[in-house]
């Protein structure tokens, strides 16, 4: 991202006065200050700029959010009964963030097989790790949370070690006022032959406007396997950026499955390194919009070094006036022999206002490689339609069930039985059908 804005710019106003370090966070200052610095060369992006063409969040932001600082901490979550069925069935280890901030105190981790620390309670050497897979002259956002974030969560997952239980990272979200913001951050680092699967979601409460700006790094050593299922479900007035980056080691695999549901406007960043031999990355999304809706998915896959595998589906389904934006980038660099690389992007329109903007993209320099990619965009099949009417089923019905099994390809995905089921119970309603 090279282009600038102007200095009389809203969002740099906002975010970018002087302000000092967060106790604890010290030695981060030096971090932020580069992307403090990085925002005032550059600005946050505009249409303009490519990688944003269909998606003017930065205006959406500048219209709605009246205070970037974070909203006061919710004092008792567990008023907060909307989730509780689903936590108590997926029986995992429950991760607070209250507010953006990681709350170890709401965390029981007598029996856990990994680590969880704050930032500002890590030595030097671990510390030096954060920013290092998403650099902030990657993306605004990235800039945006590193010059902001006041606390973050590491998560350590030894050498050797099956977390068999799903670790749940669970966002509580209350906004003070309209316009509030917060910056989530975390850090995982799988180790050697390490296995986990994490799940990520966010409970907002209010229907007050609220500009969530997350970052993740992700650290998957060799044979580690690591799964990650983020569910997005806010309401009609919800902002979000959510860049996430990975390294993926020799033997590896990494999973990511998001799925979007509502919002006002989402911005996913998802990058995956595949930085050895026999490592593999595989990246799943649905988005189910309806409304004004507007959820935008970039992702990229680099494959650096040879015998590596990918494999990328996103799905959408649309309505009314929603919006949806699928970019996705493959890079197959020149010493990169034998990389098997799949991407694909299919939706289906249900209105003549819905809109999806699609562009998948291969860059490869090698000469010995298996990569596809491709988009299709329509609506539902006429004579599939007809077919199950002929045999008795209403028109709702039918619909309901021929998109159910459009979706269903990514939300098989899903291997933790009783999320899977609440997510397709979520989509069966969506799609008018019955669970």
């Amino acid at each position: 991202m090279s282009l600038s804005v102007k200095k009389d710019d809203k969002l740099s106003d906002l975010f970018l006065q002087t302000k000092p370090v967060p106790s604890g966070l010290e030695g981060f200052s030096g971090l932020k200050s580069e992307a403090r610095q990085i925002l005032l060369e550059r600005g946050f992006p505009t249409t303009k700029n490519e990688e944003y063409k269909y998606t003017n969040i930065s205006k959406r932001i500048a219209d709605s959010i009246e205070n970037p600082d974070a909203p006061s901490p919710i004092s008792d979550t567990s008023q907060i009964e909307s989730y509780r069925e689903l936590l108590a069935s997926i029986d995992g280890y429950e991760v607070v963030f209250n507010n953006g901030i990681p709350d170890l105190s709401q965390t029981d981790m007598s029996d856990a097989k990994f680590d969880a620390q704050l930032f500002s309670a890590m030595d030097a050497s671990v510390a030096g790790r954060i920013g290092t897979i998403e650099k902030s002259e990657k993306d605004a956002f990235s800039a945006l949370n590193t010059l902001s974030f006041s606390e973050g969560l590491f998560i350590n997952i030894p050498d050797g070690t099956v977390v068999e239980k799903p670790i749940v990272l669970i966002h509580y979200v209350q906004a003070d006022k309209n316009g509030d913001c917060i910056h989530p951050r975390y850090f995982v680092k799988s180790g050697k032959t390490s296995q986990a699967t994490i799940i990520e979601l966010t409970v907002y409460t209010g229907s007050q406007t609220v500009f969530v700006n997350a970052l993740s790094e992700w650290s998957v050593a060799p044979n580690a396997h690591i799964r990650h299922y983020k569910l997005q479900d806010g309401h009609k007035d919800t902002l979000e950026v959510h860049n996430t980056s990975a390294d993926v080691d020799r033997d590896a695999t990494l999973m990511s499955v998001v799925l979007s549901l509502q919002a006002g406007m989402i911005r996913n960043n998802l990058s995956l390194n595949l930085n050895a031999g026999n490592c593999e990355g595989n990246m799943y999304g649905l988005y189910l919009l309806n409304g004004k809706t507007h959820v935008d998915n970039h992702t990229n896959v680099d494959h650096t070094q040879p015998n590596s595998d990918s494999n990328e589906l996103y799905k959408g389904i649309l309505t009314d006036h929603s919006r949806g934006v699928f970019n996705g980038k493959i890079f197959v660099r020149q010493i990169a022999q034998k990389t098997n690389a799949f991407q694909q992007n299919n939706n289906i329109l249900l209105s003549e206002d819905a809109t999806v903007n699609t562009k998948p993209q291969l860059e490869i320099w090698a000469d010995d490689v298996k990569c596809s990619h491709g988009c299709t965009t329509g609506q539902l099949d006429e004579e599939a339609l007809f077919y199950l009417r002929a045999r008795g089923m209403s028109k709702e019905s039918a619909k309901a069930l021929l998109l159910y099994a459009f979706a269903g390809e990514v939300l098989d995905k899903i291997s933790i039985e009783p999320f899977k089921k609440y997510c397709e119970k979520i989509v069966h309603e969506r799609l008018g059908g019955s669970y």
